[in-house]
């Protein structure tokens, strides 16, 4: 962050950055979690002769989780996949434009994700997850969360390059010139 920048752009920068680091830690745990099961599965299907079967299914709930809250933290850190040498080779102010526009698209699908999910979430309290026997919304938590945590971290990226904007100074997020 620049020097020049309000201080309470840094202290909810500093929130988020905690934020994310919680995701990531939670996705980490949850691939430890996988790596572990497929383990178990190995071992019980060729050493003890009886195949674990709700190991599927918890991997299936796995991995929604890792992939959904890897996804929020990769748009937090700027390190989505993106194609910007069209954007840079505009000018500044039309490049600044151009990332605050995505920042906003960004923030609206996150929030369009986040709504959707919610019904999903809604919906999906009474169906059981075979195997497992918890609700099928545990699931569709990952994806809601995503889009929240999306939501979040573009709107406020969104935020804090305006007031940049209007404002006359420099802002320069992570992964950018």
């Amino acid at each position: 962050m620049h020097q020049m920048m309000p201080r309470w752009m840094a202290r909810t920068e500093s929130v988020l950055d905690s934020l994310s680091t919680l995701c990531m830690l939670i996705a980490s745990c949850a691939l430890v979690v996988l790596i572990a099961t497929f383990g178990w599965l190995v071992f019980g299907r060729y050493v003890l002769n009886a195949t674990p079967t709700w190991v599927e299914q918890l991997a299936l709930l796995l991995v929604c989780y890792i992939t959904y809250l890897g996804e929020a933290v990769g748009i937090h850190e700027n390190t989505h996949l993106g194609v910007s040498l069209f954007r840079d080779s505009l000018g500044a102010k039309v490049s600044d434009s151009l990332k605050l526009f995505i920042d906003a698209l960004l923030a609206v699908f996150g929030l369009i994700m986040m709504i959707a999910c919610i019904e999903l979430f809604n919906f999906g309290w009474d169906t059981m997850l075979p195997m497992l026997d918890i609700p099928e919304s545990f699931r569709t938590l990952s994806a809601l969360l995503c889009g929240g945590l999306v939501f979040i971290f573009a709107g406020l990226r969104f935020v804090f390059r305006a007031t940049c904007m209007t404002q006359g100074i420099p802002y320069h997020f992570r992964g950018e010139e």
